[in-house]
């Protein structure tokens, strides 16, 4: 079952003799519960890409078709409602808001939709994660391996269709980094919970299902990796 499309997906930034096409005609999909890593160089556009697929920034064509709603048909309020209930961001400096608690920064998504937090699952999760002695903490009485983990369960905490991290160990040592993915990794498996994670790390690609490399904003390879 296919939980994300993308059909031929472009992005250009300004015109005429200044204009970068930061994403040239790019189309795949993923399957639910797939783990797919996209590398790339710098300025390949894989960011971009991640930014497209997340309801971030908008493509200049083509469409993104998530769990099979096109996102970009949505208007301003229903595409923000819909990327934080279906959509779980996880960025490489965490996001976290600075005077929330650990509690409330994992819960925002719930509150912003003025939902009931389950607190059920938001124990289960806050156990799976290892912060169950942290949850009034603010994000700077943490290292930055919890302040990761945060980011993922707030990611995690509206069960969405697809989790996208962007470079999710950039700002992490080895151990933590190990952890981090080991982490995704258990969601992915245990949960069946789709992953797209953006990486220089080429150690991470190889324990993705599937990497799509990026150059010049076009896919210039999509493996499966052999296990």
């Amino acid at each position: 079952m296919e939980i994300l499309k993308i059909e031929h997906l472009s992005k250009v930034y300004g015109k005429g003799e200044t204009a970068v096409k930061a994403l040239n005609d790019v189309s795949f999909s993923v399957k639910k519960g797939e783990f797919v890593a996209i590398i790339g160089p710098s300025g390949s556009g894989k960011s971009t890409l991640l930014h497209m697929l997340g309801g971030v920034d908008k493509p200049t064509s083509g469409k993104v078709f998530v769990d099979n709603t096109d996102i970009y048909s949505l208007n301003e309020t229903q595409l923000a409602i819909f990327r934080r209930r279906q959509i779980g961001l996880i960025y490489q400096f965490y996001n976290l808001i600075p005077v929330l608690t650990v509690e409330e920064n994992i819960t925002l998504p719930s509150l912003l939709d003025e939902h009931k937090v389950d607190k059920e699952q938001l124990n289960k999760l806050v156990k799976t994660l290892n912060l169950e002695d942290r949850l009034q903490h603010l994000p700077n009485q943490l290292s930055g391996g919890q302040q990761q983990r945060v980011s993922i369960g707030r990611a995690l905490i509206s069960n969405p269709a697809i989790m996208l991290a962007d470079e999710p160990t950039g700002n992490l040592d080895s151990r933590n980094s190990r952890e981090i993915i080991d982490l995704l990794k258990m969601f992915n498996k245990t949960f069946n919970q789709t992953l797209i994670v953006i990486t220089h790390d080429e150690r991470i690609a190889l324990q993705a299902d599937r990497v799509i490399a990026i150059e010049d904003g076009r896919i210039a390879k999509d493996e499966v990796n052999r296990l």
